[in-house]
């Protein structure tokens, strides 16, 4: 069972679609190596820096028994557009269709106004991260690519950042605003200052969202994104967990 839904590719029949059809395999097996841990078919992030888990591009039925000696029983894992369908006793946590989106020719620029983020800044992100809710980032997520953001009046109101890193490509993650700041372009500047930063290195950007979020789609296309794919993001419980008192 595919959980992809179709959409034209522009990239189909290249190692680029390869590459970007399992891009946490493809990360964990390329630049992100440093990150993988890796048992059979299966490969994960460590859990304090990222929920995503990765299965091979062609994986058999023994793929769930290496996810789930992986990660252990009980545990909970994140998968975009997998090929097989899971066991009938694992449970569906959640399930909801997302875009993928890449701009071949992005052309970003710098902003004076946009500070580098660093692991001192963590505490802060993951505050501004609590209240605006943009996707998963934890305690160490900061370790993936470069972040950048922005401040007014000394405090952290809107950020940006790299995930996931396929070789030749780098997403866009974490694109954030406090409330209180919406409207005023932070997001788009934000996003030209990261893609800025990935083409100057010779990659190039893509992101996800979720296909719900027409606003964030109908921005990232203004800035030269374009639909790419439509994965089924499935967050997946292995069966096995201690039962409650």
């Amino acid at each position: 069972m595919s959980e992809t839904t179709e959409v034209e590719d522009p990239l189909q029949g290249t190692d680029d679609a390869y590459i970007l059809d399992n891009a946490a395999w493809t990360s964990l097996h390329g630049p992100h190596a440093r990150f993988a841990q890796v048992l059979g078919q299966a490969a994960r992030y460590p859990e304090d820096v990222s929920p995503f888990v990765a299965i091979s591009p062609e994986p058999d039925d023994r793929v769930w028994g290496d996810l789930a000696a992986l990660v252990g029983p009980g545990g909970n894992v994140a998968l975009a557009g997998a090929k097989l369908a899971p066991p009938a006793d694992w449970e569906i946590v959640g399930r909801g269709e997302g875009v993928q989106m890449v701009a071949p020719h992005f052309r970003g620029d710098g902003d004076p106004e946009i500070v580098p983020l660093n692991s001192r800044d963590v505490p802060e992100m993951l505050e501004l991260i609590g209240r605006t809710k943009p996707g998963p980032f934890l305690p160490r997520t900061i370790e993936l690519g470069d972040y950048l953001g922005i401040r007014r009046n000394g405090v952290l109101v809107a950020m940006a950042g790299e995930r996931l890193h396929p070789p030749g490509w780098t997403e866009i993650s974490a694109v954030c605003t406090d409330e209180e700041y919406r409207g005023q372009g932070l997001a788009t500047r934000l996003v030209n200052a990261v893609g800025a930063g990935i083409v100057a290195r010779g990659d190039t950007p893509f992101l996800h969202a979720s296909s719900l979020n027409t606003n964030a789609i109908r921005l990232y296309e203004e800035l030269g994104f374009s639909v790419r794919r439509r994965p089924v993001f499935q967050l997946l419980q292995i069966p096995g967990g201690k039962e409650p008192a």
